[in-house]
């Protein structure tokens, strides 16, 4: 049995030009951290003795015979590409899917790092980012960019840059008091609204050529986010930064934001926030906030039942949690 561990993420600047078409032509880079909360993937070989040869459960449960079968895409995918077969997959995480946080690249990470695992084979983060990149993208063709793949792979702040096919990533080296001063900044709500990713990726991939001038210049966001927090400038300079971008981001697809999404974070500019952003392509899931800490009681107030996550960055990228090599169950002759 496997059990791994894989963080979601916070993509602070960047987003959308991650996009494989986009990066190829005018490169790409991007600004996020993981944090402290994870998804959790179980596998197991499944033993011989049910009318059924594979069990995956997730928001629901299937029952299958051939690998060819599953419903699931995504694990559906990744067995295929690794030719795994007979086995009990389980999926459970602390927050839920489809809100921003890039939970389907970090399940995808997750469940390679274990069925490599299950047949003893050791691989390294790039090789679990690049083949959850190339299962997502070309094997499920899923539209979206290679952020998510990468950040969960890997785990902690860093900067990713884009091009030619490829990606390099290099961590963002400020001191630790600076980095906790950023992460009191930060408050994370679930706006309640769940959606699918691929479906807004879909908008940005149609219109790349038009909004060229306004992906380049949130691109150029990172470079100036990374002098911010090297230098000693008032870190209030970043949440401004984070406000420019939305605004951007907000204008690039009528699908990127809401009237509901709009209520809420002007109401937490009202009460001391100073930037902001959906996270992940937009449309809904979870809201993040920049503000001062004793902005935070009255922000918190105004959010309308909204549910408050609490936040740590956290550097260690996916990982095994438990490994109990298990024997194969072996069908003997039959008795004459």
């Amino acid at each position: 049995m496997i059990i791994t561990r894989t963080p979601f993420r916070i993509s602070f600047f960047g987003g959308g030009s991650d996009y494989q078409p986009f990066f190829n032509e005018h490169g790409g880079s991007v600004l996020s951290t993981t944090f402290d909360k994870y998804c959790y993937t179980t596998v197991r070989k499944c033993p011989p003795f049910f009318d059924y040869n594979s069990q995956i459960r997730y928001a629901k449960t299937e029952y299958i015979v051939s690998t060819d079968d599953i419903e699931h895409p995504l694990v559906r995918n990744c067995m295929l590409h690794l030719n795994a077969h007979n086995l009990n997959v389980a999926y459970d995480a602390d927050l839920p899917a489809r809100s921003g946080l890039g939970s389907s690249s970090s399940f995808a990470v997750g469940l390679l790092q274990a069925l490599y695992s299950l047949r003893g084979q050791y691989v390294d983060k790039r090789q679990l980012a690049e083949d959850a990149i190339y299962v997502e993208r070309v094997l499920c063709s899923e539209s979206g960019g290679w952020q998510d793949q990468v950040a969960a792979a890997f785990g902690g702040f860093n900067r990713i840059d884009f091009y030619d096919d490829r990606f390099s990533l290099e961590p963002v080296i400020i001191s630790k008091e600076r980095k906790i001063e950023l992460e009191n900044c930060l408050l994370m709500f679930f706006t309640g609204i769940s959606r699918v990713s691929s479906t807004i990726a879909q908008s940005y991939v149609k219109s790349l050529h038009d909004i060229k001038s306004e992906l380049l210049e949130i691109k150029s966001f990172v470079s100036e986010a990374e002098k911010i927090l090297i230098s000693t400038s008032d870190i209030t300079d970043f949440g401004k930064l984070l406000d420019l971008s939305w605004k951007i981001k907000r204008g690039l697809t009528t699908k990127t934001s809401t009237s509901f999404v709009d209520d809420i974070y002007n109401a937490a500019i009202r009460e001391g926030a100073v930037g902001g952003k959906l996270l992940g392509a937009g449309g809904g899931g979870f809201i993040l906030f920049f503000a001062k800490p004793e902005y935070h009681s009255a922000i918190k107030k105004v959010m309308k039942g909204l549910v408050f996550v609490p936040i740590s960055f956290e550097n260690s990228g996916s990982r095994v949690l438990y490994y109990i090599p298990e024997d194969d169950y072996i069908k003997e002759g039959s008795i004459k």
